[in-house]
Order: structure tokens, then C-alpha cells, then sequence
């Protein structure tokens, strides 16, 4: 699994992942909950730096 993430991508990925999953916390509903599902994501594809939808679609921000 080769990285296809660039740092500032990565760094954005942690910020949205940590807001999505405080605001799912905050606000109880379906689609917060949701919404915090997809800031965990992020959280594991920054940690990982490979996005699995960013190789289907041919996408790459690292070098």
C-alpha cells in the first residue's frame, strides 16, 4: 500500500475528522452520526496516508 496523500492533505483529513466526530458527540442524531463515521475515516486514512478512493479514481496529493 503505496501513500497517495500529501502532508497538508493529511493535516486537513485530522482537522475535519476531529470536528465531524466532536460534532457527533454534540448533536444526537442520524446524520451526525454519520457525519462522525466519515471524521473517523478521515482520522484512519491520515493516520495510514492512503486514501482507497483516491486510487479508484486515480487521484494522488503526495509526490
Amino acid at each position: 500500500m503505496q501513500k497517495n496523500m500529501a502532508s497538508w492533505d493529511r493535516i486537513g483529513r485530522v482537522l475535519l475528522g476531529i470536528v465531524f466526530i466532536i460534532l457527533a458527540f454534540t448533536h444526537h442524531s442520524l446524520p451526525f452520526y454519520i457525519l462522525g463515521l466519515v471524521g473517523l475515516v478521515f482520522l484512519v486514512t491520515a493516520a495510514i496516508g492512503f486514501c482507497p478512493l483516491y486510487t479508484v479514481l486515480g487521484f494522488k496529493t503526495g509526490e
